[in-house]
């Protein structure tokens, strides 16, 4: 059984007790989340497609950790300027377990 959910407009394949990287959400450790925007369900065959969403399915995460990936560097230069940018991005994400895909 698994489904495809999206949240923060990307979309994810998931398991019940799975753990799963998610874009930060601003909720404590331990609280639990429900994400209602189910794409697709399929349970022992049974395709369920959702136009665009599927009612009555709902999944239930938990919030393990927040924390922050690994640094990337952007640098910038203009010709014949001697002109350089360095930059440094770090994303914030989340780290959430699928307790269960109620249906």
């Amino acid at each position: 059984m698994y489904a495809i959910i999206t949240d923060s407009s990307k979309q994810y394949k998931i398991k019940e007790n799975q753990i799963l990287k998610i874009e930060k959400k601003k909720k404590k450790i331990g609280e639990k989340i429900i994400f209602k925007k189910i794409l697709l369900f399929i349970k022992n065959k049974v395709i369920k497609i959702g136009h665009p969403y599927i009612k009555n399915i709902m999944v239930e995460a938990k919030i393990l950790n927040h924390s922050k990936s690994k640094k990337i560097k952007i640098i910038k230069f203009k010709r014949r300027k001697n002109q350089r940018k360095k930059i440094g991005h770090r994303q914030n994400y989340t780290n959430i377990k699928i307790i269960k895909i109620i249906n």
